[in-house]
């Protein structure tokens, strides 16, 4: 494989645009700082297919990317494969307003061809490649300039040995049939929704118990007060305040400014400074969540008590066998929460749907149905439909009333 020299310059990185544009996949990642900043300070990307691979520097004085962005947004015959790529899609999100199309996760794809819940890269080298990447250079400053060759070289490498994996696992998919599975999954990565900063759905993020519209009112308020200020100021989230902060504000929001040096989360200036002042008149525009926005009632089963969570447990061990015997991964099966909701009567549910209920759904409705039970054999613990167990006991007392029969017409032929 071609490996490029840093390319720093518009006309060096249309010429490889153009080549990987002919390829039927390319490998993205990214390299960025977001410690103390709200928006991902982008410091380096890595492109590369099976011919070719070249570190990008979007820091380079006069640098447009807009060839590279042009084919990971609107190049819909290239695939473009990425790893944990959630961070990477954003960065592409925040400069274009679009995501890349068609995409490829590997870390997803990994649940579906074995137990492995979120592998890192690492261990995925290590796993299809056999060897272990050095890990010195992952940590770095990658904005300071310039950059070490050791740094180039760990960075192009996530998308040279990438190129060399993906194909593995795209085998291995049609070999097992469930490329089907990850189709939703690569459709929620690529879905532009997800990485939209808007104000006005911040509060979606936010952990909130009940569905008290004037909670969520003030909830929805704060959240978005909360956005503009790090937008504003360019700084994280939580550096403005935590989300459980704004939980307990819309809870049990202030009277007065001076109160909110009384808020664990908050520091005692807020009590008569702007960004405070700024925090008191979102509350006081806060208006009753509409029910058209209310949070949608989480389906509800019967209450578990001591038998149903005893088969919640169930469920939940039997996803494990079936996960072990697929090699798969048990949340991409199913989500434990669903497996409460089943104990308890819910039956409309993602896991008894689709492929999953093939996968796993079928056998976990049997059992909770009293047609599936567990058996050890061999030595391991393995799914056993009822009606296989009262056959076997059939022809075990069979195999007992035969040889009772055979015993006494030999001692008979012997007396004769």
């Amino acid at each position: 494989m071609k490996i490029h020299p840093l390319i720093t310059t518009t006309e060096a990185l249309a010429d490889l645009c153009a080549r990987l544009s002919q390829a039927d996949f390319i490998c993205v990642d990214t390299e960025f700082m977001r410690e103390s900043t709200y928006w991902p300070e982008l410091c380096l990307i890595q492109v590369g297919d099976t011919e070719e691979a070249a570190a990008i520097d979007p820091l380079a004085p006069g640098l447009d990317l807009a060839p590279l962005l042009d084919l990971l947004t609107d190049n819909e015959d290239v695939l473009k494969v990425f790893h944990a790529g959630g961070q990477d899609v954003e960065i592409i999100y925040n400069l274009t307003g679009r995501t890349p199309h068609p995409i490829f996760d590997t870390q997803i794809a990994m649940m579906a061809i074995s137990q492995s819940e979120q592998i890192g890269y690492s261990n995925l080298v290590e796993s299809w490649l056999g060897f272990s990447i050095d890990k010195g250079a992952r940590f770095t400053d990658w904005s300071r300039r310039p950059l070490t060759e050791r740094q180039i070289d760990y960075a192009i490498g996530d998308v040279t040995h990438l190129a060399k994996i993906f194909p593995k696992i795209l085998a291995r998919l049609k070999k097992t049939g469930r490329g089907h599975w990850l189709d939703a999954e690569m459709d929620k990565l690529a879905d532009p929704e997800n990485y939209r900063n808007d104000p006005g759905t911040a509060w979606q993020r936010i952990k909130a118990a009940g569905r008290n519209p004037a909670v969520l009112g003030r909830l929805k308020a704060l959240a978005a007060w909360r956005e503009q200020e790090a937008q504003g100021k360019n700084l994280p989230r939580g550096r403005i305040a935590k989300d459980e902060t704004l939980a307990d504000l819309a809870s049990h929001p202030p009277k007065v400014q001076a109160d909110l040096a009384k808020v664990r989360g908050l520091s005692p200036g807020w009590k008569d400074n702007e960004i405070g002042k700024r925090l008191m008149a979102a509350l006081a525009d806060a208006e009753p969540l509409p029910d058209s926005e209310l949070p949608p009632r989480t389906p509800r089963g019967a209450p578990l008590g001591k038998e149903g969570t005893l088969v919640a447990d169930l469920l939940k061990l039997l996803l494990k066998i079936r996960a072990r015997e697929i090699d798969a991964s048990a949340r991409l099966l199913a989500r434990s929460e669903e497996l409460e909701l089943l104990a308890g009567g819910v039956r409309k549910l993602p896991m008894l749907e689709g492929w999953r209920f093939k996968a796993f759904g079928k056998d976990a409705l049997e059992l909770v149905e009293g047609k599936l039970a567990f058996a050890v054999l061999g030595g391991k613990l393995k799914m056993t439909h009822i009606d296989e167990i009262h056959e076997g006991m059939r022809e075990e007392a069979a195999g007992v009333v035969v040889s009772v029969d055979e015993s006494e017409l030999a001692e008979d032929l012997a007396a004769e």
